[in-house]
């Protein structure tokens, strides 16, 4: 949920392979959705102050923030934020084809801040390809991080003002990997980072005209910042240096949301934003501002009620499918402090204790007995279809936490909920 991860966040990790497979399908109720004017909504660089603006009032909610997989989902792409190694026998990815392998490169700066190997110093992925002495090679510069590293990255270079994947990608408990999308075996730098994958992934990026992989080189905000859930900052900010600190004002005063006052579901909705599918723009990406209705915005998936939903990305349709949520006004931030890390099963567990108590009907099975750990009977973790990579001659897919709240086989077929 907006509260948990990215398309890392995973391999944040909605990798482009995710947003690419479901772009293609059509929604079949596109039609009932009255799309608003997207000059109504259009925002620019110049709405948005930063996190540093925020930290002078929030500096605990920023700081403990900062440490979220959310606010990690993308980066530039430099020594600290690129997870796999560049060193000799640790930068190689072999292929399926013995005459093609990729290179990881860091061409490190000297003393005048130029590389001894002549290239511009940074980190670079080659593929290389043919037998020596004949081969041929292909270069391009990392440049932006995708993924937080819980599970994995991916990485984005420029060509002009063109975002495209690189190939290679780094898995955290594998290294190197072919990239989701990238065949095994080929040589590949042509898969485009469309504005939609963008929306999930960072918090602004000023798309250009076709192709839809070109955007403003400058200006663009990496990472979910404060300003992605709470809306462009600059105006409160502004505001708040106006007031007397003893002046109280209103919310709207304020010029900024508070996520947590809206409704049911205009919480679900920004939630949605990037934890209900890939679904189809009907207005330029970036045009949502929180607390809207969503629908107006994108025309999300609209599942058949028995259809399988796939765990990454559908987060929030699971979720509605629970008995938890139907037979209860629960939302997204019922579980998560977004504010925050939040990896302790028992801690997650305690939230479900608040209405599953145990001298109730929920516990009158003899070998059910209250524990620290509700999360992985009822929500486990399983495999995802849409993000699958090759690497070592197998297909490799992740698992992501199942929010279809319920009972589970122990081979982890849903049963009716009860």
């Amino acid at each position: 949920m907006m509260s948990a991860v990215l398309k890392n966040v995973l391999l944040l990790l909605a990798f482009a392979a995710a947003a690419s497979k479901d772009l293609n399908s059509q929604s079949t109720v596109a039609t009932q959705v009255q799309p608003v004017a997207p000059s109504s909504t259009t925002r620019n660089a110049q709405d948005f102050a930063g996190d540093d603006a925020c930290r002078s009032c929030h500096r605990e909610q920023v700081e403990t923030y900062h440490h979220t997989a959310h606010f990690l989902t993308s980066r530039p792409a430099d020594g600290s934020t690129i997870l796999g190694k560049f060193t000799p026998g640790n930068n190689i990815l072999k292929t399926a084809n013995p005459a093609l392998f990729f290179r990881m490169d860091e061409h490190k700066p000297d003393a005048k801040g130029k590389s001894s190997t002549g290239r511009e110093p940074g980190f670079f992925q080659t593929a290389v390809e043919g037998t020596p002495p004949h081969t041929t090679s292909h270069t391009e510069r990392f440049a932006l991080v995708v993924g937080s590293g819980g599970k994995g990255q991916t990485y984005l270079f420029w060509k002009s003002d063109q975002l495209f994947q690189l190939p290679v990608s780094y898995w955290t408990n594998l290294g190197w990997v072919n990239s989701p999308g990238y065949r095994d075996g080929f040589v590949n730098f042509d898969r485009p980072i469309i504005p939609r994958c963008l929306e999930c992934h960072a918090t602004y990026f000023e798309a250009l005209p076709p192709p839809s992989n070109r955007y403003a080189t400058t200006g663009f905000a990496l990472g979910i910042q404060c300003e992605k859930c709470h809306g462009p900052g600059r105006e409160h900010i502004a505001r708040e240096a106006s007031q007397e600190k003893s002046k109280a004002v209103s919310a709207s005063e304020a010029a900024i949301l508070n996520p947590a006052r809206f409704s049911r579901d205009r919480q679900m909705d920004l939630c949605a934003w990037c934890h209900a599918g890939h679904g189809q723009a009907l207005v330029p990406s970036f045009s949502y501002l929180p607390g809207d209705s969503l629908e107006r915005f994108i025309d999300l998936p609209r599942p058949d009620p028995e259809a399988a939903l796939d765990v990454h990305g559908s987060q929030v349709e699971m979720l509605k499918r629970s008995r938890c949520y139907s037979g209860s006004t629960m939302t997204c931030l019922t579980c998560h402090n977004v504010h925050t890390q939040q990896h302790d099963l028992a801690e997650f567990s305690r939230r479900c204790l608040d209405c599953h108590k145990p001298d109730s009907s929920t516990f009158s099975k003899p070998d059910h007995h209250v524990s620290a750990n509700c999360i992985d009977c009822h929500m486990p973790k399983q495999e995802t279809g849409l993000i699958v990579f090759e690497w070592n001659g197998k297909r490799v897919r992740p698992q992501v936490r199942n929010h279809w709240i319920k009972v589970y086989s122990e081979n982890d077929t849903p049963l009716e909920s009860r």
